[in-house]
């Protein structure tokens, strides 16, 4: 089929742009940059020139597809309110051109929050709150009732790799600033991750299975206490670890606090989907990952 993917240059979409291609699929792949336009027609990816700003291609390229799998966000956390709405208007174009078809939408979104304090699942609903400004859920769900084939791909608090760019190497870099790699309270907190070529596998396999769940979770390891990412961040760089207040970590510190474990068991076993890559601690536990 042909698959049109958003963000198919940034962290998950390469790799789910990879995985579409290794499988025969055909990729229209969305990219902003010039510089990683080149690689990804080196894939043999279509190239697509644009942003989610602009909607008119998004609406074309998506009814011009078979399938749409949106991985696209802008992580700069400093207009976070202007991104998500970025990003609930691009979900709404692209659903829109795949109304009254049978041709599936797959959305990217987060499970921090999901379920604070327990095992999130798939069957776990987003509550609403207005602290979390982020709609990509709530807008693949609210076009799903509208009859779109809309689901959602959430992924944990850490997707980590070489080259990782997300909150492991926020606490790495704060760590260095601070002098001290830091947790809050006892660090028994916990945080779902999962290996980025294992989690751009699922998309493939969600499309390839037919879309028909709501959710579904790229986990692999269902929790790992913040403590111990803490030691050892702390071992690498030669400094001390220790508990520190939420002030220590800024605007940070509701991540640092957030007890996110999650599970993958009804993804794994209707995708028939097992993670084979390395887990955080031994993925982390690598001079790369500290610019060595």
């Amino acid at each position: 089929m042909k698959v049109f993917v958003t963000g198919a240059t940034g962290w998950v979409g390469s790799v789910v742009v990879q995985e579409l291609l290794d499988a025969g699929h055909q990729v229209a792949g969305l990219s902003r940059s010039a510089d990683k336009a080149g690689a990804l027609a080196a894939t043999g990816a279509q190239v697509i020139r644009g942003t989610l700003d602009d909607l008119d291609t998004l609406r074309a390229e998506a009814a011009a597809a078979d399938a749409v799998i949106h991985t696209a966000f802008n992580h700069d956390f400093s207009k976070f309110a202007e991104n998500c709405e970025q990003d609930r208007r691009a979900i709404e174009v692209l659903g829109s051109a795949l109304e009254g078809s049978d041709r599936p939408l797959l959305v990217t979104s987060g499970l921090a929050f999901l379920a604070p304090g327990r095992l999130a699942t798939e069957a776990d609903v987003p509550a609403a709150h207005p602290s979390i400004p982020r709609k990509s859920e709530a807008t693949a769900r609210a076009l799903a009732e509208r009859g779109v084939r809309a689901a959602t791909i959430r992924l944990p608090p850490s997707v980590h790799g070489i080259g990782d760019h997300g909150f492991v190497p926020i606490l790495i870099a704060m760590a260095r600033e601070k002098g001290v790699s830091a947790y809050i309270g006892d660090g028994q907190n916990r945080w779902a991750a999962a290996h980025r070529l294992d989690a751009g596998r699922v998309y493939r396999l969600a499309l390839e299975q037919g879309v028909t769940e709501q959710a579904y979770h790229a986990v692999a390891e269902e929790g790992i206490p913040f403590k111990a990412i803490a030691e050892l961040i702390g071992r690498r760089l030669g400094l001390p670890v220790e508990s520190r207040g939420e002030e220590h970590f800024g605007w940070f510190a509701r991540f640092a606090a957030a007890d996110m474990p999650a599970s993958a068991a009804h993804t794994q076993a209707l995708l028939k989907w097992q993670p084979t890559r390395a887990g955080l601690l031994e993925d982390v536990d690598q001079p790369a990952y500290f610019g060595g």
